[in-house]
């Protein structure tokens, strides 16, 4: 397989949904496997719809994503200069404005605009397509009637030479109506009685009618195409050879395979994704479903919308888990990194049958790769998490030194999903409890262990080397000669170190503190408890 060129081609209507960034990232895949390029085109023809910085927002998810693309729209510095009912498409000054990424642009369709016209022109002038000058007035009066009638109105071979288009109209009258400046759009001339066998690398074999189709709008009364226009003819003209988008375009695919045929050009390779289910199953997940379950559906923050950047997820996590719903590696792997994802791709192994959104099975990949990364580049992350803290001392002074906080998270994150999870499963690291559990101090704390923990304390106090295996063996020792049990004595100990009944090995938590800090504790603790 050679040159492959595929794109990735949202609207800026809103937030990039994980179901758009999954499209981008099974491009984006199938394009690096193949040694092709990705390329990024915004489909903004629908100025009524576009939404302030959802452009920026798109490139920003793809980029923290780490599927950047390589041919697209320049970067802006500020966004857009335009009211949404400006047709001019003015991006600011120049002075703004760096180079496109590429040499089939622009990448804008909203930019490209001047070249749809004579596309259209040219379809009706070759007989596949036809101006029609209905108003929506009486296009409603038709759909009703039908509707009256128990039947569906579908504007095709069936009733077009009933309506008023330059099918049903004498050469003459359609120049008047032109002439005039009456309204009308371009519509296609679906065929009669073929069928059409369309082929789709997901899919596979795909049979339709054509008698079924209705003639759809090619372009507009405003001036601007419709995207099954723009959309053919950009992928043309920017030579894609394979066309990789979400199922919602399955029931479009016999009009761009007519419109191939309309213009006769080399059709792409086409792959219509399964959708991204409700965690029931049932139904395309959507922004409510994320509202209520809690969960992100958007990559970054929009308005008042969390992304999973903002939520503490790695964009390695994400990654992985939205190429695993709809796809299957044939394997029982389930860890990627984008490298391995690359080479394991193909379109082959795409499900038809849509794929359930699993919340926690999210977190379960946060995790495991919050355990590949190093001690150091989490303690760096933790760090400004403790930057929101007020940590007093002395252990404030213990985060300064060069790797507590490092040796810190090596104990605790194994038990964490996110980076946030580390304070409320550390914070003893940093602030010595004040308060301490009330139904672990209630059993843990009985008559006599006032006098073992103090006893402890005097143990701990002889220690010289205080590494965890040293204090471990001296403390066993001592509770061996006095013929107590464990139970006795350390169920007590971690709660007048830790405050509660959670953490690492203890002895692990107090060689990090260190002797001082331990019997400034138990000493806190024999005068609070009693």
């Amino acid at each position: 397989m050679t040159n492959v060129r595929v794109r990735f081609a949202p609207s800026p209507t809103g937030p990039l949904h994980i179901g758009g960034v999954r499209t981008a990232l099974f491009n984006y895949l199938f394009a690096k496997k193949h040694g092709g390029t990705f390329v990024l085109r915004i489909e903004d023809t629908d100025q009524s719809r576009y939404v302030e910085g959802a452009e920026h927002y798109i490139i920003e998810a793809l980029n923290w994503c780490g599927i950047p693309y390589d041919e697209g729209p320049s970067s802006l510095v500020g966004e857009r200069s335009r009211s949404h009912h400006d047709n001019s498409e003015k991006l600011g000054s120049e002075g703004n404005r760096k180079p496109e990424k590429g040499g089939f642009g622009p990448y804008r369709q909203s930019e490209r605009k001047q070249l749809y016209r004579q596309y259209a022109d040219e379809l009706v002038k070759n007989g596949h397509a036809y101006y029609a000058f209905d108003t929506p007035e009486t296009l409603d009066f038709h759909r009703k009637d039908h509707e009256a009638k128990g039947k569906t109105f579908i504007y095709n071979w069936h009733n077009r030479l009933k309506l008023t288009n330059s099918l049903s109209l004498s050469k003459e009258e359609v120049q008047a109506k032109l002439a005039a400046g009456e309204a009308y759009v371009i519509r296609f001339k679906s065929p009669q009685d073929r069928q059409l066998v369309l082929h789709d690398v997901v899919r596979g074999e795909i049979i339709i009618d054509t008698n079924i189709l209705d003639d759809k709008i090619l372009f507009k009364s405003d001036g601007m195409p419709t995207y099954h226009l723009a959309n053919i003819v950009d992928d043309h003209l920017m030579e894609i050879t394979h066309v990789i988008r979400g199922e919602e375009w399955l029931p479009s695919l016999a009009l761009h395979n007519l419109l191939y045929e309309a213009f006769k050009w080399q059709k792409p390779i086409f792959a219509h994704l399964p959708l991204i289910l409700k965690p029931t199953g049932k139904g395309k997940l959507s922004k409510r479903d994320g509202e209520k379950g809690g969960f992100p559906i958007f990559p970054l923050s929009w308005e008042d919308s969390a992304g999973y950047r903002e939520a503490g997820y790695f964009s390695e996590a994400v990654v992985n888990f939205l190429a695993l719903l709809g796809w299957n590696p044939g394997t029982e792997q389930e860890l990627f990194s984008l490298e391995e994802l690359v080479e394991a791709f193909s379109l082959e192994r795409v499900n038809k049958s849509g794929a359930r959104f699993d919340p926690e099975k999210t977190k379960w990949y946060n995790h495991q790769w919050l355990q590949r990364k190093s001690d150091e580049e989490l303690a760096s992350l933790f760090t400004k998490v403790l930057e929101g803290q007020e940590i007093p001392p002395p252990i404030a002074i213990g985060v300064r030194n060069d790797n507590y906080v490092e040796r810190v998270v090596s104990l605790i994150k194994e038990r964490a999903d996110f980076v946030q999870d580390f304070w409320g499963l550390g914070d003893y690291f940093f602030a010595a409890p004040t308060t301490y559990n009330e139904k672990a101090a209630k059993k843990q704390w009985k008559e006599d262990t006032p006098t073992i923990i103090k006893q402890v304390g005097e143990v701990l106090n002889t220690i010289g080397d205080f590494s965890s295996a040293h204090i471990e063996k001296q403390v066993k020792e001592w509770i061996a000669a006095q013929e107590l049990s464990f139970g006795k004595v350390m169920p007590p100990l971690r709660l007048v170190i830790v405050g509660d009944m959670k953490g690492p090995h203890l002895f692990d938590i107090m060689a990090l503190l260190g002797k001082k800090e331990c019997l400034s504790r138990i000493d806190t603790a024999l005068k609070t408890l009693g």
